[in-house]
């Protein structure tokens, strides 16, 4: 099973052939891809998303918020502050989704390389 943000996504979605589009229509077709609810919210705020697309993906499985979900985020998120780094509120709920789930994460967003260094997110 792997997460894709956002970025790999919309690369997928515009024809993309690198490997993170290759590796997130691999586990499309086989069932393993899914989506945290920010990445959902990312998607579907697109003015011209297709309803085709829509459907797509709120087909996809979303990852379950579960108890203590905003707790652990406020932590990570303090804990890189601390290091001098500057996450993006959406970042870090992405990253703690894919922490809770033990799910690695397809992004193109470097980012998302601090989450890995400090808090061990897997990253494709």
């Amino acid at each position: 099973m792997i997460c894709a943000d956002s970025s790999s996504f919309i690369a997928f979605i515009k024809g993309g052939d690198e490997r993170d589009c290759q590796l997130l229509a691999e586990a499309l077709t086989q069932g393993q891809l899914v989506l945290s609810p920010i990445a959902v919210t990312e998607l579907l705020s697109d003015p011209k998303l297709t309803t085709a697309l829509e459907e797509t993906i709120v087909q996809i499985p979303t990852l379950v918020v579960t108890p203590g979900y905003w707790r652990r985020a406020g932590k990570l998120r303090a804990l890189l502050v601390r290091h001098q780094y500057r996450p993006k509120t959406a970042d870090t709920l992405i990253a703690q989704s894919c922490l809770d789930h033990n799910v690695p994460l397809l992004t193109r967003d470097n980012d998302f390389v601090a989450f890995q260094k400090l808090a061990g997110l897997q990253l494709l």
